[in-house]
């Protein structure tokens, strides 16, 4: 066990492998390549041009995958340090979780996940999977990035058991394995799911405000919120404009990850796993308090109606989704408009969904207007 480590970390030296045997790298740990290899996947690079909340071309600022993949990575790789975790493990989930997402953020998934009904569905998990497991060609020895076991069952949050089944007859006691056994994932994937709740609240919040469409008075009800901007104000009485914005949701950050550490320790302690595969059996261990979860939650539900749900949004989501339809009919009829790679396959709905999942929000705008001859209103 490397001498950093807690005793239920994952640690690479005991790591289950990769589906392709190789060598060890001189002078990275197994968990370290994972990143390095998604860092520098095709995969990874797009997310920078793919939709968090807002399009990419509606503002310079506003998060995209690629940022908010990189606010998930920090935040816990902050929490696994406190927690004695492995922060390499945790970062590499955090920067590869979203690499299947489709163009146009939910909007997308939820349009490729109607167009896939009868052919598997689609879910943007199940596709960061696919992404680094077969979609990325980048070696002459397999295809994918040929990542660690533990990366890549971190990569998978959610599995619906049909799907579950195919993979574990894919890859026996893979990483479907505990879907089908009803354990947990790792610690450090457990710590991932987390990061990623407490970094879209809070960007997501940042984001709206900057959009106009929620105004920091919006957010007097929300607890979570309110709070840190009440104690920011009262210890700097002249602060003003996007600086009591900033500094509530930096003080409202700190009070999450700092409950996650104390919440998950005192876990740890009374669950005691002698390793990292038996805090996989103790059910969830990396959480928040009672308390905490319950702000969380009312925060999640502002959102959800005052921003996820606006007028403005909801006209944006809707256009995305035909969009993507429109592509998928495209493409069905005409597969040879899609690259060799691509038309050549003989399962022609997976690979439709497979070049539509992988496109950025322009060339999917682009791509649209170029087969229907629509063009995206603004």
């Amino acid at each position: 066990m490397t001498p950093s480590l807690a005793c239920y970390a994952c640690d690479p030296a005991h790591s289950r492998g990769r589906r392709h045997p190789e060598l060890p790298a001189p002078t990275r740990n197994a968990f370290q390549r994972d990143r390095d290899r998604i860092v520098h996947s095709t995969a990874f690079r797009r997310l920078v041009y793919k939709t968090q909340v807002f399009l990419n071309h509606e503002g310079d600022l506003f998060r995209t995958r690629l940022t908010h993949s990189l606010e998930v990575a920090q935040l816990g790789r902050s929490i696994a340090r406190a927690l004695g975790l492995n922060e390499d493990l945790v970062e590499a989930i955090a920067l590869a979780h979203d690499l299947g997402h489709t163009p146009f953020g939910h909007a997308g998934q939820d349009a490729l996940d109607a167009c896939m009904a009868d052919h598997g569905g689609f879910e943007h998990n199940l596709q960061s999977l696919r992404v680094v497991d077969e979609l990325e060609h980048r070696y002459p020895q397999y295809d994918g990035i040929n990542l660690s076991f533990e990366t890549r069952e971190g990569i998978l949050k959610h599995c619906s058991r049909v799907n579950a089944e195919r993979l574990e007859k894919q890859e026996p006691d893979g990483v479907a394995r505990r879907f089908l056994d009803r354990i947990q994932p790792s610690l450090e994937a457990q710590l991932c799911n987390l990061a990623d709740e407490i970094a879209y609240n809070a960007h997501d919040i940042d984001d709206g405000v900057r959009s106009g469409l929620i105004r920091i008075e919006d957010l007097a009800g929300v607890e979570l919120f309110e709070r840190h901007r009440a104690q920011a104000l009262a210890e700097y009485p002249e602060l003003q404009g996007r600086r009591v914005l900033y500094e509530a949701i930096r003080r409202m950050l700190s009070a999450q990850v700092y409950d996650v550490i104390d919440t998950t320790r005192a876990a740890l302690d009374a669950a005691a796993p002698a390793d990292a595969h038996a805090a996989q059996r103790c059910g969830p261990l990396v959480l928040f308090g009672d308390a905490m979860r319950a702000e969380s939650a009312a925060l999640k539900r502002f959102l959800l109606h005052n921003l996820y749900r606006h007028r403005q949004v909801m006209q944006t989501t809707e256009q995305a989704k035909d969009v993507v339809a429109g592509l998928f009919a495209a493409y069905l009829d005409k597969p040879a408009e899609m690259p060799d790679s691509f038309a050549g396959r003989t399962d022609k709905e997976r690979a439709v969904a497979d070049y539509i999942a992988g496109m950025t929000d322009r060339f999917a705008m682009r791509e649209h207007e170029r087969l229907t001859g629509k063009r995206w209103m603004a």
